[in-house]
């Protein structure tokens, strides 16, 4: 009789236990929905040139619209101006870059990697080697509520050179 009282608890306590985790457990999951909606960011940008024997440095400014998909994944289109500074008093090289990208957070919601594809629209020292260009620009970067720090490559197809670039942002949501 001491043997199936013991059996007895211990098959009480076993299912007091499943019903116990299971109420915890439902306590815990809840489901959030994720607001999705547009960021601006307002960036500086400053970089180097693959190509040093010819070209100095660059700078330039951009403004970068952000279409959040979900918490972790967004779209995003990209417009500014780059000066790329150029060696022997020969005139620089500006251009409008205007990509489209995709951003995707890999790491706690702030590292993220960053994919672009564009053109570059040449409008200053438009002579017969500076065009208009085709561009990409792989990256990463970390992000906060408001601030966004980026490094990214910068290949062009009609451009003697590429770039590596360090992006500053401060943005904000819409």
């Amino acid at each position: 009789m001491k043997t199936a009282g013991k059996i007895k608890m211990v098959f009480a306590f076993a299912i007091t236990m499943m019903f116990a985790s299971n109420v915890q457990a439902q306590e815990t999951t809840e489901v959030k929905n994720y607001d999705q909606g547009f960021r601006l960011g307002i960036g500086l940008n400053g970089g180097v040139p693959t190509n040093t024997d010819f070209y100095n440095y660059s700078l330039g400014a951009d403004v970068r619209l952000q279409y959040d998909l979900t918490k972790r994944t967004s779209l995003t289109l990209t417009t500014g101006f780059t000066n790329l500074f150029i060696n022997n008093g020969v005139k620089d090289l500006g251009f409008i870059p205007v990509k489209a990208g995709f951003k995707a957070f890999v790491w706690e919601d702030q590292f993220y990697v960053l994919g672009e594809i564009g053109g570059g629209l040449a409008v200053t020292n438009t002579d017969v080697n500076k065009k208009n260009t085709y561009l990409w620009a792989p990256g990463l970067g970390y992000a906060t509520k408001d601030i966004d720090v980026s490094l990214r490559y910068e290949a062009y197809t009609e451009y003697d050179t590429n770039q590596i670039a360090l992006r500053v942002a401060y943005g904000f949501e819409l």
